[in-house]
């Protein structure tokens, strides 16, 4: 949002330097993210000064060059050389003596010098408009008016305008500071706090209008009263339209605003002084004088003024003439109802519109229009009238004419304001500072809030209607922070904390020991954007995908169905950078949209590529690989306690080779081994293992699991290696399976630590190698026992796997 500094001082009751009134309102909420200089001409004219040239003659060695001298009031007149072909004698022209800065329309500034041209000396120029930015012309110098008075400052002739404007950065629940006085209030209840006096912003509201006639003949109908609650209108006739004032294009050219007419220009002008919307018809294109607010029937065909045909949605809230629509109320006026030079009458209107359908419509037919943007925030139902009068009074001041009748004013149920109690001690506890009771009324009373009640343990205050995000103690206790400024708030020595329950702690816990963990790992974690790249992913994926209807731009168009695309961009941002071995992991959520709705899924993910460790002297230098993350998954559920995960076998689909994570027939998760496809899609030439569980799942199963402690073993473990040779389609999970089910006495664990394939057995076999580990809490085990229960196992897996014991 842009914001004048002369047009914002109009409302302040004292003058704050530009940088000073800056940091004020950076302080206050509303951040400036820019203060730059502007001006109507480029430089403001400085420098330049009318001239009257007294002699012109052939320059000695160039037929294109006259040498002229040039009075322009002061002590002698100039020299100049001069290669425009209609300069002569007795012109009154603009010069730019030697130290004077100009600024071409179209090139870089240059600033005068003394210069010898073709042998002659010369002292300054004499200027085309377009040297100097008053137009495009180059045609010759400039000729002013034979009446000028020579020595003039130009920036006076022209009326030269310098401002500063602010570029603030305003968050989406300030509608009440959406406009000129909005901020102005907003200032004036800083220098209220800060400097101990009560001050207020100097309003320009009058309450009086006088009527020619006493009745305009008007009618306003509103039909749908729950999308304008409001709705107030105004005759004015005998107006004249033409272009406006040059402090009415000022202020508006200044924060980026194209002047139209002085009609429209008004409008635009009391929108961003006051935040209210206004709208002019033509009277005569309300021909019936009956103005109905009203939707119409699905598919109604409408014309608006880009000469757009628009096939309207019975959602839409029209501005009819009787039973023909001239307005998207709220959003865009009709081709046939505008104000042009033509117009002699026209019907002021100044309403208010319901927020959620104002958007529905503005969305729809893709019109984000300044009115629309602050309908759709909500504005204040209290000031549709009090604005309406302002307008009415600087329309007579450009435009001429005379109200007909009185204001029109259709407001069925006046709104009330929102009461809100604030306890002192929830003020302390949120804000972490002690404001006295003192301080917090002037504030919200510099605020105009009304102070109902007030006593030590609260104040209950009513909030104003330009406050429409207000309706919540915390909301107040922002408003006092922001006011007192947040710097203010000194850091406490010591910190308290409340101990609390939460229904949610097992997830929050659950989720922060495996972000902890994965960090260990030597993981980094990403938080990557979930607006995302439709072009990034499968057909199959975009069948689900959520995609957005107003998106920011081209290429973030969808909430992401899938987090391994978005962490494959971080990985290419770096692999481009030279940084190849990563391990990045993310805490997100996909979205997903099918006939039954919405979904959104949390899930804890992550990727790994490159070496398995730095190098080092005692390292080997080996690739992640797929057994890699399976690794890390099996340690990760271990440590919430989900032990005895299984994984199935490996299938094919368009992200790559992949294995889902189960426990009991229940999925917690998936990891894949990326495709080439996948990866050439990103530019990345190195394999990617990606991972991902189900929070939802991973915390479900972690709470069902019963956490058992038992004693340390005070005797020695035993332990036997068996080497087992298998059909090559038997897999190590199977063998898991057999054994977790024989239950075998005194059997601690066991791990697979080798496996062999080569030239000493069949191409059709494989070598698992099992450490075993057994012991006996009560006594040390006997060779016997520890064989019996070798004995077991090998009979066990020769039966179910045709296995062979190897020596």
């Amino acid at each position: 949002m842009k914001i004048s500094y002369n047009w914002l001082n109009k409302y302040l009751p004292e003058t704050i330097d530009p940088q000073k009134l800056s940091e004020i309102l950076t302080s206050v909420g509303l951040e400036v993210e820019a203060l730059e200089p502007y001006e109507n001409f480029k430089g403001g004219l400085k420098g330049l000064v009318t001239g009257e040239v007294l002699t012109c003659e052939q320059h000695p060695n160039a037929d294109k060059l006259k040498v002229t001298t040039v009075d322009i009031n002061k002590s002698g007149a100039l020299q100049i050389v001069c290669g425009a072909p209609n300069v002569t004698v007795g012109q009154k022209v603009i010069v730019a003596p030697v130290g004077t800065t100009i600024y071409p329309l179209n090139g870089e500034a240059i600033t005068m010098k003394v210069a010898k041209i073709r042998g002659v000396e010369s002292f300054g120029m004499i200027c085309a408009e377009d040297e100097i930015g008053l137009g495009n012309s180059h045609e010759g110098i400039l000729v002013l008016p034979a009446e000028t008075e020579t020595g003039t400052p130009v920036e006076k002739l022209f009326d030269a305008y310098s401002d500063w404007v602010y570029e603030i950065g305003l968050t989406p629940n300030r509608m009440d500071a959406m406009s000129h006085i909005g901020v102005a209030k907003d200032v004036c209840a800083w220098l209220t706090h800060h400097n101990h006096k009560m001050v207020t912003a100097k309003l320009p509201f009058g309450n009086h209008i006088t009527a020619s006639n006493t009745g305009s003949g008007f009618e306003v109908v509103i039909e749908n009263t729950d999308a304008c609650k409001r709705y107030s209108g105004i005759l004015i006739e005998n107006i004249k339209v033409t272009p406006s004032p040059a402090w009415l294009q000022h202020y508006l050219k200044a924060i980026g605003q194209r002047p139209i007419n002085n009609i429209v220009d008004i409008t635009n002008f009391v929108l961003h002084e006051t935040g209210q919307p206004l709208h002019a018809f033509d009277a005569d294109a309300l021909s019936s004088k009956k103005v109905v607010v009203r939707n119409l029937p699905e598919g109604t065909l409408f014309k608006t003024l880009d000469d757009v045909e628009r096939k309207l949605s019975n959602k839409d809230l029209m501005i009819c003439n009787g039973n023909e629509p001239v307005c998207i109320a709220g959003v865009f006026g009709g081709i046939g109802s505008g104000v042009t030079e033509k117009t002699a009458s026209i019907f002021l209107e100044s309403a208010w519109f319901n927020p959620a359908s104002i958007r529905t419509s503005s969305l729809k037919h893709n019109l984000r229009t300044e009115a629309a943007i602050r309908f759709e925030k909500g504005v204040d139902i209290s000031g549709t009238v009090r604005t309406l009068l302002r307008a009415v009074d600087l329309i007579k001041q450009v435009a001429g004419g005379a109200i007909n009748g009185d204001v029109i004013d259709v407001y069925a149920i006046a709104a009330e304001k929102k009461i809100v109690v604030l306890k002192y001690d929830y003020l302390k506890k949120l804000s972490g500072k002690a404001y006295s009771s003192e301080s917090i009324k002037n504030i919200l009373t510099a605020l105009e809030f009304d102070i109902l009640e007030e006593n030590e343990q609260f104040i209950k205050v009513a909030v104003p209607l330009s406050k429409a995000d207000i309706g919540l103690p915390a909301d107040i206790v922002e408003e006092i922070i922001r006011i007192d400024g947040l710097n203010n708030i000194e850091i406490p020595a010591t910190i308290t904390i409340n101990p609390s329950i939460d229904d949610n702690s097992i997830a929050e816990r659950v989720k922060t020991k495996l972000a902890q963990l994965l960090a260990g790992l030597g993981f980094n974690e990403i938080i990557a954007n979930s607006i995302t790249n439709s072009k990034n992913y499968s057909e199959n994926k975009l069948s689900a995908a959520v995609k957005l209807l107003n998106n920011l731009s081209a290429e973030l168009d969808i909430m992401r169905p899938s987090m391994l695309e978005t962490g494959l961009e971080v990985l290419a941002y770096n692999i481009n950078r030279k940084n190849t071995n990563l391990r990045i992991f993310e805490l997100g959520k996909i979205y997903k949209h099918d006939e039954t709705g919405y979904a959104e899924t949390e899930k804890i993910c992550f990727w790994i590529t490159g070496k398995k460790q730095v190098s080092g002297w005692k390292n080997q230098n080996t690739e992640a690989d797929f057994f890699t993350a399976k690794g890390i998954v099996a340690s990760l559920l271990e440590n919430i306690n989900i032990k005895k995960i299984t994984f199935t076998e490996p299938q094919v689909s368009t992200e790559g080779t992949f294995q889902s994570i189960q426990k009991n027939k229940t999925a917690l998760g998936s990891i894949v081994l990326t495709g080439n496809g996948l990866l050439q899609k990103f530019g990345i030439k190195q394999p990617v293992i990606f991972a991902e569980l189900d929070v939802k799942g991973v915390v479900s199963e972690a709470s069902a699991q019963s956490i058992l402690y038992k004693e340390i073993p005070q005797l020695p473990l035993a332990e036997r290696d068996l080497a087992l040779l298998l059909d090559k389609n038997v897999n190590y999970s199977s063998i898991v399976s057999s054994l977790e089910k024989m239950n075998v006495k005194y059997l601690e664990g066991f791990k697979l630590f080798d496996i062999y394939e080569g030239e000493k057995i069949s191409a059709e076999k494989k070598s698992f190698a099992i450490n075993f580990k057994f012991v006996n809490a009560e006594k040390t085990l006997t060779d016997a026992e520890v064989e019996n229960a070798m004995q077991k196992i090998s009979e066990k897996l020769i039966k179910e796997f045709d296995a062979e014991i190897r020596h």
